[in-house]
């Protein structure tokens, strides 16, 4: 990551909710910034595309990957394929970004997957689960960059009550054993909250072990 230990202060203790862990405020304005740069590289190689639910329902955000594998959604089904929709091979992840999985996930695991998401105004993401994955034992770390986004966080099945979680710009959350399977979306983008993005909108990156 960018800066040493003595620019920035200490990296935030992880808050737990339902399992997810939430560490608020991890990256600095400086490292977002520079996160942003490196994103505008993925795009420009892996440009951002509308994907279309199985269903003939066009999504409301636009979306590319980073990695060996990225994931694509058409009438086809909901699937990682290792190429994007162009038909050309997915960049690397960028080194700022696995830095980040390296320092929280020590552990896990190498990341095979950026799934990165952008979420313009009004944009949802309705509750889903992660199961297109192999191992469910590695987690799903997600980085939140821009406008505030409203995070819901359900059960192992549908239905129930719900706890919900405003993700700032420089969130990181980590979604790994109970709360691994658990649905989870974002149903609400707050305008303007974030100036990190010219365009405004939200990124959110989500690192994911596939095979």
């Amino acid at each position: 990551m960018h800066g040493t230990a003595e620019e920035r202060a200490p990296r935030p203790v992880p808050q737990e909710i339902r399992g997810f862990l939430h560490y608020p405020g991890w990256l600095s304005p400086q490292e977002q910034a520079a996160l942003v740069s490196d994103l505008r590289a993925v795009a420009a190689a892996a440009p951002l595309f509308s994907p279309m639910t199985p269903y003939g329902r066009p999504m409301s955000v636009r979306m590319t990957s980073a990695g060996r594998f990225g994931w694509v959604s058409d009438l086809r089904g909901y699937r990682y394929s290792e190429t994007h929709p162009q038909g050309t091979p997915w960049p690397a992840i960028p080194a700022s970004i696995r830095a980040i999985w390296d320092a929280v996930l020590p552990k896990a695991r190498a990341p095979e997957c950026c799934l990165i998401n952008y979420y313009a105004e009004g944009a949802k993401m309705g509750l889903h689960q992660d199961r297109d994955e192999a191992d469910f034992t590695q987690p799903v770390l997600s980085i939140s960059l821009g406008d505030d986004g409203r995070f819901r966080i359900g059960n192992e099945t549908r239905g129930g009550a719900t706890q919900s979680l405003w993700l700032r710009s420089g969130d990181v959350l980590v979604m790994g054993g109970a709360a691994r399977l658990l649905y989870h979306g974002i149903d609400r983008i707050a305008p303007g909250t974030s100036m990190l993005l010219p365009q405004g909108g939200r990124l959110n990156l989500t690192l994911r072990v596939v095979r």
